[in-house]
């Protein structure tokens, strides 16, 4: 699979169930286009694309969006269903904030997400940005 973005290309191989909807999420989210190639041999291993360091540095993030649009949901409906401003949906899908246990509870109840995945790593951008201040 080759995505195209106006940064330079990223080359992945993604196998197995959901790839189909993975794939549609990724176009929406990056407002890109993915093309497939059935050529395995000029793949690289995902994990050193700057696209999954990307991913991984704001993986709670990225998952809280791909959570609230399944759940067919805008930051602001969501917002209003967990009491809270629009744009802390923002900085908590972009990595600018970080959820508390207390948020972490309440989204996972409005998302349907277990709160383990919930859980930031230590290599998360928004436990480094915390320690920066």
């Amino acid at each position: 699979m080759l995505a195209l973005v106006k940064k330079p290309r990223i080359e992945l191989s993604i196998h197995g169930e959901g790839v189909d909807e993975l794939l549609a999420w990724i176009e929406k989210k990056y407002e890109i286009s993915v093309l497939t190639t059935a050529d395995a041999e000029e793949s690289v291993p995902v994990e050193e694309t700057d696209f999954w360091r990307e991913m991984e540095a704001n993986r709670v993030g990225n998952l809280l969006a791909g959570a609230r649009l399944k759940a067919g949901l805008t930051q602001a409906r969501l917002a209003k269903r967990l009491g809270i401003r629009q744009n802390m949906i923002s900085d908590y899908e972009r990595g600018k904030r970080r959820l508390s246990p207390t948020m972490v509870r309440r989204f996972s109840k409005a998302l349907h997400v277990s709160e383990k995945r919930l859980q930031y790593r230590g290599n998360c951008s928004a436990t480094r940005a915390s320690r920066r201040r």
